[in-house]
């Protein structure tokens, strides 16, 4: 799918969606898009894109629809609702870059199916920084005949990666992910923590740990970046975290693996959800820890700024 005159869907314009929906812009498709956020609508809309009053009427002006939506019940209603996609004139393809789970992925898929309308699987990561910079991981489940002539404009995005021919494949894979991603922010958190109990300075652990065999995405980026300098802001919430990893899980207890690691991990998410921190970023999983150790995890350049 190369740009052109015909107008492309974007719907769920949020952390990741309101990103990749302006690379589309930036390259020259012209968007039709929605969001219940108006003010996430307003910026693109200010970047020339058209709104639209509600899903179907992206899909009654869209051949091809893209969705970027938080949660398994809101694509549901965003794809299969009264107003929703399902119903439109002119869809054809709905691209989902949402993470979802692969259950509703099939049954949504299914209900398309129905009507004429192809889902192809395509969740990403590598979060805000990765949707801005283009540099996300793409996966894709779906006909290959058309995620072939998709796969330009998935290219956008960032690096395309084909995980099979069935929608859902594409959504185990994102979750297996995140589930690595999570447990890993979460165990680093808690290893910095106990260093930092026992006096040992945390900008020196991360340098130890890169260098070492302990390196993981979160010592290398999320740690240095958002929990050393105390800024919390890599731009994922506790919320999120909590939804990827609890899908994870499941999926993978009910193919019969028990998860013994990743159900430790996911107790963590889970108890900083509950103090109240849903909307919190996903780094500051580190300040529900540092109480039992009576300690803050703070690097040498939120030292300087905690002095001025």
């Amino acid at each position: 799918m190369a740009a052109t005159a015909e107008l492309t869907g974007f719907i769920g314009l949020g952390v990741m969606g309101g990103r990749m929906a302006r690379r589309l812009i930036e390259r020259g498709y012209p968007l039709i898009v929605y969001d219940v956020n108006a003010a996430a609508v307003k910026t693109l809309a200010k970047l020339g894109a058209r709104v639209a009053k509600h899903p179907r009427k992206v899909a009654d002006h869209a051949r091809v629809v893209f969705t970027s939506l938080p949660a398994p019940a809101v694509l549901r209603e965003v794809a299969l609702g009264e107003q929703g996609v399902k119903r439109g004139k002119k869809i054809k393809i709905v691209v989902d870059l949402s993470t979802t789970g692969s259950k509703v992925e099939k049954e949504v898929a299914a209900s398309l199916r129905a009507s004429g309308i192809t889902l192809i699987d395509a969740p990403v990561s590598g979060g805000a920084t990765g949707a801005e910079k283009g540099t996300l991981a793409v996966m894709v489940a779906g006909k290959p005949n058309i995620v072939a002539g998709l796969r330009n404009t998935l290219a956008i995005f960032g690096k395309v990666f084909i995980a099979g021919s069935e929608p859902g494949q594409a959504q185990l894979l994102k979750l297996l992910n995140n589930l690595l991603s999570q447990t890993a922010l979460a165990m680093s958190l808690e290893a910095l923590v106990a260093g930092a109990k026992a006096g040992l300075d945390p900008d020196l652990m991360i340098d130890v740990i890169n260098a070492g065999s302990g390196r993981n995405t979160a010592t290398e980026d999320k740690i240095p970046r958002a929990v050393l300098t105390r800024k919390f802001d890599f731009g994922f919430p506790i919320a999120g975290a909590c939804k990827d990893i609890g899908l994870a899980i499941e999926e993978c207890q009910a193919l019969g693996m028990p998860m013994i690691v990743g159900s430790a991990a996911r107790q963590l998410w889970q108890f900083a959800y509950n103090q109240g921190g849903g909307k919190r970023d996903m780094t500051s999983l580190v300040t529900y820890l540092e109480p039992w150790a009576g300690v803050e995890v703070r690097g040498k350049a939120a030292r300087k700024s905690k002095r001025r």
